[in-house]
């Protein structure tokens, strides 16, 4: 594509200003240290550039410095900067051990979006008559309409990194009193949130977040800047019990808050963000000196929070980033928070994958270990989710559900793994060229 030089200038500017101001489309920061995008997103998602009838192009890293963990197979690398590559069902490691009957309820949900897309909607279609608790058919299903690719990262390799995520509980109020002294916040109303694809088509990924200045977008406010300037004032929509709580709210993206006066149960959930990137404060601990690689769980960062009273608001504005909620009703305890496909997620059925390589919605293989384990993990997923860290080929973050059991699993988990996604019969290729 050529540009004009008045056209060039301005994509200069604002690709600068993008540097200060922006993000991917929605982020939300996981339980163990990395960062996730959590805004439920359109169901249109472009198509990546790494599955059929896609053109964007994406330039990621990898990440390859989980421990090893014997229950995941070797694998022939890729050459040429291929990501996925068409397989046979008997080389997935434990498809033939998993209830596949589990993970059906999440793509029936995921077909909800999916039906909407050509290659998806006659399959989709047709899931409307299995039945859903026959074992045979349901796996007849699977491996006689999707074919399994195993996706690769950039350099070839065929491991990377899995983490987890949850849904937390929090003790909060409506009113600030007592114990409940620290606010969760709904979107202030001069943040500035820009969709780029309507101006700048190659700019479909991108975000921009700002506020106003003089008749200037600029960045907006910073964590430590809003802890101390006073900007959300009025716009509390909660007050919980306990900062650190409020931190990893924000890095899960969406909780429940049970309320004190009314007992109620709340679910709260991700509205925006302001612009900057999430920066891990594990790592931060980390490259002081105060926490190991290996000790950096969220519960080993609440532990250092709890006992290092005066460093506390130091610890968190090592974050730059900042999420506003909006509150929504709990109708059913059971069903769990949307996640960016725009359906619910399942708990231990639904992963976040990068969009760019994975479409959302479709079905995902996964081999790897339980947290801190080398017990083999290998079970049909679902990608219903994105995240900004998750930001490689194969790179998967597990939602484990709602709860303090599955936070002790979600904080914990740093695993390495493999992944398969299985994409419909006639969209299937040989390969995928960058």
């Amino acid at each position: 594509m050529s540009f004009s030089s008045s056209t060039l200038l301005q994509n200069l500017a604002i690709l600068a200003l993008l540097a200060g101001c922006s993000t991917a489309p929605s982020e939300r920061p996981t339980s163990s240290g990395t960062v996730q995008d959590k805004s439920p997103a359109t169901p249109s998602v472009p198509p990546p550039s790494t599955f059929p009838g896609a053109t964007a192009s994406t330039t990621v890293t990898t990440s390859t410095t989980a421990p090893s963990n014997s229950a995941l197979t070797s694998s022939p690398s890729v050459a040429g900067g291929n990501t996925l590559r068409p397989v046979a069902y008997t080389t997935l490691p434990g498809w033939n051990k998993d209830d596949l009957r589990d993970a059906w309820p999440a793509f029936r949900i995921s077909c909800e979006v999916l039906v909407k897309r050509v290659e998806w909607r006659d399959i989709c279609v047709l899931s409307r008559d299995i039945v859903p608790t026959d074992l045979s058919m349901v796996r007849r299903f699977f491996e006689t309409h999707l074919v399994p690719h195993q996706v690769f990262n950039l350099d070839g390799t065929a491991h990377g990194m899995v983490t987890g995520y949850y849904e937390p509980l929090l003790r909060g109020a409506r009113k600030r009193t007592g114990v409940y002294q620290t606010p969760i916040h709904r979107a202030p109303e001069d943040l500035l949130n820009v969709d780029l694809a309507t101006v700048y088509p190659e700019l479909k990924t991108m975000r921009l977040r700002g506020r106003l200045s003089a008749n200037k977008i600029v960045p907006y406010w910073t964590r430590a800047e809003l802890s101390q300037n006073g900007a959300l004032s009025g716009k509390e929509l909660l007050w919980v019990d306990d900062p650190i709580d409020a931190f990893f709210l924000q890095v899960q993206g969406s909780g429940r808050v049970q309320l004190a006066d009314s007992k109620e149960i709340v679910r709260v959930s991700y509205a925006d963000q302001n612009g900057h990137p999430y920066k891990s404060i594990g790592r931060y601990l980390v490259d002081r000196g105060e926490l190991t690689l290996e000790q950096a769980s969220a519960q080993a960062i609440k532990a250092w929070y709890a006992s290092n009273p005066a460093r506390r608001q130091e610890l968190l504005n090592a974050n730059p980033s900042y999420v506003f909620f909006r509150e929504e009703k709990l109708l059913n305890p059971a069903v769990g928070p949307k996640g960016s496909l725009g359906v619910p997620l399942t708990s231990q059925r639904s992963i976040a994958v990068d969009p760019q390589y994975i479409p959302l919605g479709a079905p995902v293989f996964l081999s790897t270990t339980q947290p801190n384990t080398d017990v083999a993990l290998q079970r049909l997923m679902l990608a219903q989710d994105t995240g900004g860290a998750i930001r490689n080929p194969v790179r998967a973050d597990y939602f484990w559900g709602f709860g303090s059991a599955a936070g002790e699993q979600a904080g914990k988990m740093k695993q390495r793994g493999m992944i398969w996604v299985l994409l419909p019969r006639p969209a299937a290729v040989s390969s995928t060229q960058r």
